[in-house]
């Protein structure tokens, strides 16, 4: 009888530790209008605020943003609706007017006048 207590008891602990245990996924997502570092630290900075992001790194070389997030708290297509409302385009989100409109002129697309000068 204390066997079956004590597996009993043990499979409950075991069980009830793995149920806590999140689910974080690694998504990138194409960012093309990132332009300079002041565009990075703007994406990485909103983003940081968000529940269930765990880590951002924008590469602007690359022009992608890398997010590690915990997936029962917020969804790839929230993280571009994020990105998007901080001004940029991801993936197949196009960037909020009004957040673009008010970007340095360096984080502003070419075609707007922005962009960083060529030396």
């Amino acid at each position: 009888m204390k066997k079956l207590l004590l597996s009993l008891l043990t499979t409950c602990l075991f069980l009830g530790v793995f149920a806590q245990v999140k689910s974080v996924q690694t998504v990138k997502i194409s960012t093309p209008t990132v332009q300079c570092e002041m565009c990075k630290n703007k994406i990485e900075t909103y983003l940081k605020r968000y529940d269930g992001i765990a880590l951002v790194n924008v590469n602007v070389k690359r022009k992608e943003t890398t997010v590690k997030y915990v997936t029962d708290r917020i969804n790839e297509e929230d993280i571009k609706t994020a990105i998007a409302n901080a001004g940029y385009d991801a993936g197949d989100v196009t960037a909020n007017p009004e957040s673009y409109k008010n970007l340095p002129l360096c984080c502003k697309k070419p075609e707007d006048g922005g962009g960083m000068k060529k030396e």
